[in-house]
């Protein structure tokens, strides 16, 4: 388990916990160190600025976005601990198999599919929905944006997993995401676009996000050697063996991520628990070890 688990879940999967969905936590006041850290009294001010910032501007092509604390590159402050505490503190993610995003999609009241801000600031491209904000009607969003309406889809839960379903045959991978950590805020799906990503694996900065709760085995007897879900890993950890005519997957390099199963014909890529691993159990952040 990640220590978002250990903290925030009591042991169990921090993401399925309810209190971190809830009204009350958006609004409590925050600590000391959380307000020195965020410049917010409350979740409920950060969402609001976060949405202002990062959001509002890749729905309206309205310029200088805030990056919130997506490094594109590796950090040149020098105390990276402080710089990761913050993070984790503020916004961090965890990557989710397509499993857990469906349990989360079936927890929660409100789901609405918005433009991603990642993608507004790496390719200029506005409305691009990749993103789902998870209770903006809480945020006091829906309504008041009367020039954003048309780019936000309020979406039921089977509509939901029809999209998310369609991003994980693209090779999209799945993340959620802390407005103040343990709040959750949102899902999405990230690739090189992704400020996150490109920052965190591309560019190799600071971790942005933990591994997901799995890692992915291929299963010998069923593998054909097609090479197919070789083009959907975005972390570079699956290999081809000519001589053995089969794929293999470096657990040192696979965030568990599982969208390599939608490309493969013989389901012969199985999830399963990173605990599970002795070699990796502990692997969550690939430039701490931790």
């Amino acid at each position: 388990m990640c220590e978002f688990c250990h903290e925030h879940g009591e042991g169990k999967k921090w993401y399925l916990q309810m209190k971190n969905y809830s009204e009350e936590l958006l609004h409590a006041d925050l600590t000391a160190d959380q307000k020195a850290k965020v410049e917010a009294e409350t979740r409920y001010q950060w969402t609001k600025r976060f949405w202002e910032g990062f959001v509002y501007p890749a729905i309206t092509g309205a310029p200088n976005p805030s990056h919130y604390g997506f490094a594109e590159g590796p950090s040149v402050q020098t105390n990276k601990d402080e710089i990761l505490a913050q993070r984790k503190t503020e916004h961090f993610g965890q990557v989710l198999p397509i499993e857990d995003v469906e349990k989360v999609i079936d927890m929660v009241d409100s789901i609405t599919r918005m433009p991603c801000g990642c993608r507004y600031i790496h390719t200029g491209l506005a409305d691009r929905r990749y993103c789902f904000g998870l209770g903006l009607d809480k945020w006091s969003i829906l309504g008041k944006y009367p020039d954003a309406a048309a780019s936000l889809e309020v979406l039921d839960k089977a509509e939901a997993r029809k999209y998310f379903r369609h991003f994980d045959q693209e090779g999209l991978v799945h993340s959620i995401w802390t407005g103040v950590t343990p709040y959750v805020v949102g899902l999405c799906n990230c690739d090189r676009d992704c400020l996150a990503y490109d920052g965190y694996i591309i560019r190799r900065g600071l971790p942005q996000f933990f591994r997901a709760e799995y890692i992915c085995q291929v299963d010998w007897d069923a593998c054909t050697g097609c090479k197919n879900c070789m083009s959907q890993c975005q972390f570079g950890a699956m290999f081809y063996s000519s001589a053995l005519g089969k794929i293999n997957i470096d657990p040192h390099r696979c965030f568990g991520c599982g969208v390599c199963r939608a490309e493969c014909p013989n389901d012969a890529i199985m999830l399963i628990p990173r605990e599970a691993k002795p070699e990796v159990a502990n692997e969550w952040l690939e430039e701490t070890g931790g």
